[in-house]
Formats: structure tokens, C-alpha cells, sequence
């Protein structure tokens, strides 16, 4: 037989899991120091230079 399921909890919990995971892209995304972005944001600007020199020209 099948367990019985209370929506309302499972609603709840499934908000409740959305909520922690914003909370930790958050933290991610704005628990850095300065130098942290800082060294992010050189090494994004390396590799994206290094995939515009990768590229072929439209001739």
C-alpha cells in the first residue's frame, strides 16, 4: 500500500529546501573578500581574452 502524503508539509519542505539553497548561492556569490572577487574577476577576464584570441575571424 501506498504511504500517505500530506501536501501541505510537502509543499512547505519543498519551499523550505528552496530557500536553503538560495541562502548558500548567496553566501557564495557575497560571502567573499575583496581580493577573492578581485582574483575572480582577473581570472574570468584571462579566460575569456584567451577564448577571444581562440576565436576564427567571418571572413
Amino acid at each position: 500500500m501506498a504511504d500517505i502524503v500530506n501536501l501541505n508539509r510537502a509543499r512547505k519542505a519543498k519551499a523550505r529546501a528552496a530557500r536553503v539553497a538560495q541562502a548558500d548561492a548567496n553566501r557564495i556569490a557575497h560571502g567573499r573578500t575583496r581580493a577573492e572577487r578581485e582574483a575572480a574577476a582577473a581570472e574570468e577576464a584571462r579566460r575569456s581574452a584567451l577564448l577571444d584570441g581562440a576565436k576564427r575571424s567571418d571572413d
